[in-house]
């Protein structure tokens, strides 16, 4: 057998078993395609390489294991493999903290907000870090920005302070134990958040392999703006007088803008679209 014939004989198991994606794939075969090349110690991103590579019988029975956790426990593969992948960085996630996806990362790496930002733009804070990837990836993209990255979980912030040491970014983020912005130090010029945002109904819908995460990454209440209603309230207080915040609100547009009618915003586009991420200034913060 081959790389190729496991990749696929594995994508038929988790399909007739019915698993749920989202956590990084899409679809049964590349979902396949993760566990076993992970498992393999094979590069995650050059299949075609070795898609012809002989797989041992010792190599099949590590991947049928590996397989047989990802289907019975429903864990997401980040889980089982203890790495998930953000515009093509690696990053350590555990069950402490939400697997990362956020639409944000997109947005920083192809200059999707660079517009609104400015050359004194110094200081960011990732608020509802998780793991701390935004943080990381906003290091990345601006050499010259400090980066404050806040939760109010101490658990994921012992998983954010493991990237923040893998990316050697010590001296460029500080890690802030804060309910919401009120234990936040400081003033932003750019303010980024991926909250709770999973309306109630929605959250009794998940499937199992969103029901491995924190809870506390996921629920946003009723309407799924608990967290969003406080965090606006409080945001230009803690923004510069040009500052921005750059908010991923998922599915939720319509609880959203029936919940802030009078609020400016501007849209962002993604590859889910221009309804999942916004952008607000401080001064129509100031205005509602």
């Amino acid at each position: 057998m081959n790389v190729l014939t496991l990749i696929e004989q594995s994508a038929a198991q988790l399909e007739a078993a019915g698993v749920s994606y989202g956590h990084g794939t899409t679809n049964a075969f590349d979902e396949a395609a993760w566990l076993v090349m992970w498992r393999l110690g094979l590069p995650l991103d050059d299949l075609d390489s070795v898609e012809n590579q002989p797989v041992a019988q010792e190599q099949i029975a590590q991947v049928a294991t590996l397989l047989e956790a990802r289907i019975l426990t429903r864990k997401p593969a980040a889980y089982l493999t203890q790495e998930a992948w953000l515009q093509g960085m690696p990053f350590y996630v555990d069950e402490r903290a939400i697997v990362p996806r956020s639409f944000i990362a997109e947005l920083l790496m192809d200059g999707g907000i660079d517009y609104w930002l400015h050359t004194h733009t110094h200081a960011v804070l990732d608020l509802c870090t998780g793991n701390g990837s935004l943080a990381v990836l906003a290091a990345m993209v601006y050499p010259d920005v400090q980066v404050t990255a806040a939760d109010i979980s101490t658990d994921a912030l012992a998983v954010a302070r493991i990237n923040v040491d893998k990316h050697s970014l010590q001296t460029r983020i500080t890690l802030v134990e804060s309910d919401g912005l009120a234990q936040v130090p400081g003033v932003f010029d750019l303010i980024l958040c991926n909250p709770p945002y999973v309306n109630s109904q929605s959250m009794a819908a998940l499937p199992a392999e969103y029901q491995a995460e924190p809870v506390l990454a996921l629920a946003g209440g009723t309407d799924g703006m608990d967290f969003i209603r406080s965090l606006l309230k409080a945001a230009s207080a803690k923004m510069a007088p040009d500052g921005v915040l750059v908010l991923e609100i998922g599915n939720e547009r319509e609880y959203f803008e029936a919940a802030f009618p009078a609020l400016e915003v501007v849209w962002l586009e993604t590859s889910a679209g221009e309804d999942q991420v916004l952008l607000v200034t401080r001064e129509a913060l100031d205005a509602l």
